[in-house]
């Protein structure tokens, strides 16, 4: 510590011509660095602690094996509804016959692929508990395109042509969908690997959040609710026993032997219902139904029957290894890439929302901008892969099994990759796909509908941020939701009312328009960026910290969204701060605070100058006093 002084005359000039000389004094006391460190950059804000429960497992705790592959096993079920309805529903469009066993070939593809992006996503990837599947917002422009480049199905007489005639009839559409599915994704990776979705990021508020996912609920939930009435009776029964399983139960404990090295065999009580809610509803449900079927309660031809698909389990074969291209050398067609083009900007746009509803029921900040821009071309990667093994769907984040960690409360990665083991194993084992398809229809609808309602209440979550007391973001939230719902139903009324006279425009802006999730988080990011409003009221003084750039060892974000392997190494060149997917990426806010640093300080004359320049020297780490 050093003590310095320094004096200031004045002289002044009275009327009488007497000169009056003032002396000011100005004493400083410095501390020197070596002595004493300089004390610490002023912290950023606290995560706000969006949780009412505890995690059992966090992102980077692994559970006992035996408890991981329970969980693993029940991500799969939660998963594989909507995977193995999703190209069926499409299949439907591609003049396949019920009986045709590449039905099951298809889902098996589908349930394969999801494995081999679900590993990468969380290794590579955002690193989050999120499972890849099947992604619904494909379908209505998977439907689009085989209704406008092949004429329909009903105008084919399949009795007449032979089985080759009949393979190659809905191999061509498929083929058609594999080109356009595969070159549109590429402009996903394109996005991803560029950092322009961190440009994107800027934009995206919880009020563009909230209307996205919010509609990927709303607009899904018709999907459960066909399903289901199939049959109420049974649907009803599953959707209460859910309900009162995952709710009313989840604290409770249940014993049940465990075995230790230590204790030997011994009972332990664990939350039995909080772990697995879905698994177990499922398998209650599904007994039930085989209980009737075998008793014949349930009438013949009823889609609740267990044995309703039984032939698709005959025909199956056991072991068959899906690879690329085995449908046929994909087809590129410049007006179906177009309007699957507009499924990608969709899928990015919903993975968005559902990489923060993850983070936040992971008890994880924000995503920062490289772990997104790793996410997004990651899941552009599983596009690509999906088209070229023909899977009749691109492969995008499964926002049910997010869901399923907030029910379970375990966030572990390890259990997400453990389920894509498993999908891999399943992928290959065609009896093991089909016997899953052998779950009663009302089941799986039942659950949908449990899914999407959490869906669309964790759509709603983000508002938490935001001022509902201002009339500014009550009408973008409302506004946005109507716009997403009215108008793909004007379009689902009037079908050919866009004729611009260009195909492929015609396709794209119809396939745009039938988004709702596109629709509803395009609305709210144009209002929400453009109406003007405070930084508090729009909610952004909470995310705007962690959508700086900066890497996760400087701010809270631990190294969750890191690299497994090579971040240290990554740290020790001063060029990848520049690289939008690696963990050091800084951006143009590390650009602007390393020009901070090396600007001059500022230089002013008299004594309020000689105060300032001292302290810009000593750089606030001196104490000034007169």
């Amino acid at each position: 510590m050093a003590r310095s002084r320094a004096d200031t005359r004045t002289e002044t000039i009275a009327p009488d011509n007497t000169i009056t000389t003032t002396t000011t004094t100005m004493e400083f006391t410095t501390i020197d660095t070596q002595d004493s460190p300089p004390p610490p950059p002023e912290a950023p804000p606290p995560p706000l602690d969006t949780t009412n429960t505890k995690l059992i497992y966090s992102t980077e705790e692994s559970p006992p094996w035996g408890h991981c592959i329970l969980l693993a096993f029940q991500h799969y079920l939660a998963f594989i509804g909507g995977t193995i309805a999703t190209p069926l529903l499409v299949v439907s469009y591609m003049c396949m016959e019920p009986s045709d066993t590449s039905r099951g070939d298809i889902v098996s593809t589908i349930i394969f692929v999801s494995g081999l992006i679900t590993i990468l996503q969380t290794t590579f990837g955002i690193r989050l508990p999120i499972i890849q599947g099947a992604n619904f917002a494909y379908v209505a422009p998977s439907i689009t395109i085989l209704a406008t480049s092949f004429p329909p199905c009903d105008t084919l007489d399949l009795s007449s042509l032979t089985e080759d005639e009949k393979r190659e009839q809905w191999q061509i559409r498929m083929r058609e969908l594999q080109g356009a599915i595969a070159v549109s994704a590429v402009l996903q990776v394109f996005l991803g690997l560029s950092g322009a979705v961190g440009i994107l990021m800027r934009f995206v508020t919880p009020l563009t959040i909230v209307p996205s996912v919010t509609m990927l609920g709303l607009s899904l939930f018709s999907v459960g609710t066909k399903q289901a009435s199939s049959h109420w009776g049974i649907s009803a029964f599953t959707l209460v026993l859910l309900v009162v399983v995952s709710q009313y139960l989840k604290n409770v404990k249940v014993p049940h032997p465990s075995y230790s090295r230590a204790k030997g065999m011994h009972l332990v009580r664990s939350p039995v219902f909080t772990y697995f809610p879905l698994l177990l509803v499922m398998c209650v449900s599904w007994t039930v139904c085989g209980i009737l079927t075998a008793y014949d309660i349930l009438p013949e031809g009823s889609l609740a029957r267990t044995d309703a698909t039984g032939g698709l389990l005959r025909d199956a074969s056991w072991f068959r290894i899906p690879y690329p291209g085995q449908w046929g050398t994909p087809t590129v067609g410049m007006g179906a890439v177009v309007g699957m083009t507009a499924s990608v900007i969709a899928s990015i746009v919903e993975s968005i929302g559902d990489y923060h509803a993850c983070a936040k029921l992971s008890e994880r900040v924000t995503p920062p901008v490289h772990a997104v821009t790793r996410a997004v071309a990651c899941e552009g990667i599983g596009c690509v892969l999906a088209g070229l093994f023909g899977t009749a769907s691109g492969t995008a984040s499964y926002t049910g099994n997010i869901i399923l960690v907030g029910i379970t409360r375990v966030a572990s990665r390890r259990v997400i990759q453990v389920s894509g083991v498993l999908m891999l194993l399943t992928g290959v084992c065609g009896k093991f796909c089909a016997a899953f398809a052998t779950i009663p229809l009302p089941v799986l609808g039942s659950c949908l509908m449990f899914m999407f309602a959490l869906v669309t209440g964790v759509g709603l979550s983000p508002l938490q941020h935001v001022s509902l007391q201002s009339k500014r973001n009550t009408f973008i939230i409302g506004f946005s939701l109507v716009v997403a719902l009215a108008i793909p139903d004007w379009l689902e009324r009037h079908p050919n009312t866009i004729q611009s006279g260009w195909h492929v425009v015609d396709q794209g802006v119809t396939s745009l328009l039938n988004t709702s999730m596109f629709l509803g988080g395009m609305m709210g990011m144009i209002l929400d960026n453009t109406m003007p409003g405070t930084i508090e009221e729009r909610g952004l003084t909470h995310w705007q910290y962690y959508q700086q750039g900066r890497a996760p060892s400087k701010d809270p974000a631990d190294p969750c969204y890191d690299l497994p392997f090579g971040t240290t190494y990554i740290r020790r060149w001063r060029w990848t701060k520049w690289v939008p997917f690696l963990p050091t990426f800084r951006g143009c806010h590390g650009r602007q605070r390393d020009e901070a640093k090396t600007a001059e300080p500022r230089r002013e004359d008299g004594p309020r100058g000689c105060l300032q320049n001292a302290r810009d020297a000593c750089r606030g780490r001196c104490c000034c006093s007169w």
